[in-house]
Parts: C-alpha cells; structure tokens; sequence
C-alpha cells in the first residue's frame, strides 16, 4: 500500500484501487460495514461499532456513504456489498427495453435493478476492472439465472463497449475513484447512443480538501481522495459535449474526526471545518445530442 504523503501516478492509483476491492469482493455486505464507502449512521442511530476495516484490515476505517437499497424492485442481497452513495437508477429514467451500461458494476448490486426496470426484452451490461468482483458478479447473474445481463472486465478511461450502444449509463460511486475523470466521460460519452443518457451518483467537494488528504492511498481508495471539486465535475460533462447537464440529488457526507486525523493534524482540521469545505454525494444527469 503506498504511504500518506506520498504522491503517486495513475497507474499506483489504479493498482491500490483495485487491491482494496478484490479484497472488498471476499468480504460478505455484513463483514464489509466498517469498510470502504458504508453507511454514515444518521440521526439518532449509535455510531458503528465494528472497528477496523473488513477490507483492509491493517488500514484505517474509510468513509460510510452507502443507501439503503432494500426497497429497489430487483434488489439481490448477494449483490449489494454496500459500496455505493446514492441510488442511480431512482433517476436514471430507465425504459422497458433499454440498453444500460454500470460502470465499476461490482458483485452487480445496480445492474440487476437496472434489469428489473428494463425487463426481459432490456439488456444490461456491467463492466468492472476488478477481477474479483467480475466473478462474484457472474456467479450472482448464474444463480439468478438472467440471460440479458452480462458482466465484462474492463476499465472505464477505455470501456470494452462498442460506439452508440447504450441507451442509459449509469455508475455509483465509481468515477471519483477514476483517475481520469475527462476520459471517463468522454468513454460514457462515446458508448451512449445519440439522445441517450447517464445518471451516476457520485462523491464531489465543495471547496478544497488537503493536500495531505488528496494524495492519501487509502482516503483514494476509500472514495474520498479522488474526489474534485464539484463545479469542476460538472464542467468535465459540460466539456464533454453533454446537454441538460442537471444535479438530480445532493447531500453532505459527514466524515469522522477519528478518520481525517489519520491524515491531518488537529490544528489542519480546525483550518479545515473552518474554510467551510465539505464532501457531498450528488446524482448527476445528462444527454448525448
């Protein structure tokens, strides 16, 4: 695992992203509720008490975002390893018979809701750079026993999809961990049919977090590190080339004190809270002309 303070290229980034989630894909959603991108309690609920990582376990506790998706027409427990921060597919506008392409699909959690909307005459592809993750996805889909879901081991700067093929994209709390972020949507982008659409949840930042914070290995890892600014994002999609670019839902992240201390001293913290910066989870929609 790279070190805090060190600064490391696209490449490290991928390598660290991809050992946390293999290790994340051994892991059961019960095992995985102090792991990467869980679920802040809220109001009123006790704090999680399970300690360490699940997925890292020498590492320190990352960040909780996750929604409940119980609730989802569709929903597989086997497939939800608790790894998103929002719930895409609420927004995605998802027709019987539609094309849908998740990005970073995991043990397929999305996917399967994507083709509960989509029905049998949809098709729904889930790619994953994740080895791990593509086996317990497919194993998944064999017990489920869909014939119009596939899972295909890919990255997302360069998607194994073929030009104008979906007619909706989707990706929960995947692209701030991709490196590159113009690429990414420039693939979405490309593989979108004329008119079609993505909706993607995912985690942005008002304002500027540490350095000491961004080119943190395991905060990156964690869906903090990689996160930009949110005016920023948008701009990527609007550069891109896509219209009707509209924040569909946004809420704040409150990160522990006990996690950001693992980076920053008090004294950065304080100078922290007091700059009014702050990570949020937003669900993003836009159009391909």
């Amino acid at each position: 695992m790279l070190k805090h303070n060190s600064q490391f290229d696209n490449e490290e980034i991928k390598k660290t992203v991809k050992e946390s989630y293999t290790k994340i894909a051994e892991k059961s959603e019960t095992k995985n509720e102090s792991s990467c991108c869980l679920p802040v309690p809220q109001a009123g609920q006790p704090d999680n008490k399970t300690g360490k990582s699940s997925c890292c376990s020498d590492e320190p506790d990352y960040a909780s975002f996750a929604v409940d998706y119980a609730k989802q027409k569709g929903y597989n427990p086997d497939a939800d390893l608790g790894l998103g921060c929002g719930v895409p597919t609420e927004f995605a506008q998802i027709k019987e018979g539609d094309t849908v392409i998740d990005l970073g699909s995991g043990a397929g959690n999305d996917v399967f809701i994507a083709r509960a909307i989509a029905g049998d005459s949809g098709r729904v592809i889930g790619v994953d750079f994740t080895e791990a993750m593509i086996d317990k996805a497919r194993k998944n889909n064999d017990t489920l026993g869909f014939k119009n879901v596939e899972f295909r081991m890919g990255d997302i700067e360069n998607l194994p999809v073929e030009d104008n093929m979906a007619d909706v994209t989707i990706s929960n709390c995947v692209l701030n961990l991709v490196p590159d972020k113009t690429k990414a949507f420039s693939e979405i982008y490309r593989t979108l049919k004329p008119g079609g659409h993505f909706s993607v949840s995912d985690i942005v930042i008002n304002g500027e977090l540490p350095r000491k914070i961004r080119i943190a290995a395991e905060l990156y890892a964690g869906c903090i590190g990689g996160a930009i600014d949110k005016d920023d994002y948008l701009k990527i999609i609007n550069d891109t080339g896509f219209i009707n670019v509209t924040v569909q839902k946004e809420r704040e992240i409150k990160i522990p004190d006990s996690i950001i201390l693992d980076y920053i001293d008090a004294d950065e913290l304080k100078a922290l809270k007091a700059s009014g910066t702050n990570i949020l989870s937003v669900t993003v929609f836009a159009e391909k002309p």
